[in-house]
């Protein structure tokens, strides 16, 4: 099948998520949108010195039967999006993506692969299937530096540097929270952190903490970590930092901000929210994203997505 990866227009969204050193004995033809790889400097010439071939962005979209965008597609290019086509990413279903999925899935009878670190499915119809021969936490490398840029683009966007007398905590012990502490804990070690078990403590001395870091996402509406009136308790001018960017449901009331403006206020607490982070170190995710993805996802004939749905 002929996969086409378009250059994603998600806001500030810098990753490339395939490079040319990844491409080897792919089942599926690859086309790439012209200057797809310009931010690692990386030439048209590079991809089609490995069989890829080259193509406009309307090209792709008119030709390919399946579609790669690393982040959710955007509004401007609902219209290119053809019926019955597959697209591919981190579409975010439940999340960032729920208004892509509302306007264009079942309109235009798209197949979705949500290729989440522990739970990728595919959506079809009424059709949700998990992709069981991806393995959970198999690009975990993202998720670490999710954690780690979040802190530190943050605290950078908030103007300060913790010390010792900063008392911080960080939610959760998977991949973006294990980035996060790595980034914080750079500052001083006066760093908790709490677990599902132990969020009972969490919330009891929440209000001593200047700075909550949250690396878990929640699935189920309403099982907040942290809901509107336990927020009335913490510190003046705490910051929290959503590092999952789980938007509404892990803090409850919150909403996603952006690289450019990354820090909202809401009654002198102060959130960051931001769904991309990683995007700040782009050189590394990239070449993370082009190996897992390349060698889980692109490189199998993604007619087996459609498959699994059938």
């Amino acid at each position: 099948m002929k996969l086409g990866f378009i250059i994603p227009n998600y806001p500030d969204e810098k990753r490339v998520a395939l490079l040319p050193a990844h491409v080897n004995d792919f089942e599926n033809d690859i086309v790439i949108e012209h200057n797809f790889g310009l931010n690692l400097n990386i030439k048209d010439y590079e991809y089609e010195k490995v069989g890829c071939k080259i193509a406009t962005r309307a090209e792709i979209f008119s030709d390919c039967p399946a579609i790669f965008s690393i982040k959710c597609i955007q509004e401007v290019d609902y219209k290119n999006i053809r019926p019955n086509q597959m697209i591919i990413g981190w579409t975010h279903p439940n999340g960032s993506g729920k208004g892509f999925m509302e306007s264009q899935f079942n309109l235009k009878n798209l197949t979705i692969v949500d290729l989440d670190n522990i739970h990728p499915q595919v959506y079809y119809k009424d059709k949700i299937k998990l992709i069981d021969w991806i393995k959970p936490n198999f690009i975990k490398d993202n998720s670490f530096i999710a954690g780690y840029s979040s802190v530190l683009h943050a605290l950078l966007s908030f103007g300060m540097i913790p010390d010792h007398s900063t008392n911080i905590a960080v939610l959760g012990c998977g991949n973006v929270s294990q980035g996060a502490f790595c980034a914080v804990s750079k500052f001083n070690n006066n760093v908790r952190m709490f677990y599902r078990k132990t969020m009972d403590e969490f919330i009891e001395e929440r209000e001593s903490f200047d700075i909550i870091i949250n690396g878990i996402e929640v699935d189920k509406t309403g099982l907040h970590i942290l809901s509107l009136e336990q927020q009335k308790g913490l510190k003046k001018n705490c910051l929290i930092i959503d590092a999952a960017a789980n938007a509404g449901k892990a803090i409850e009331g919150t909403v996603f901000s952006n690289l450019n403006n990354p820090i909202y206020n809401r009654e002198d607490v102060y959130y960051y929210v931001v769904s991309n982070a990683p995007s700040i170190f782009y050189k590394q995710a990239s070449l993370k994203i082009s190996e897992s993805f390349s060698k889980n996802v692109y490189k199998r004939d993604i007619n087996i997505f459609k498959e699994l749905v059938e």
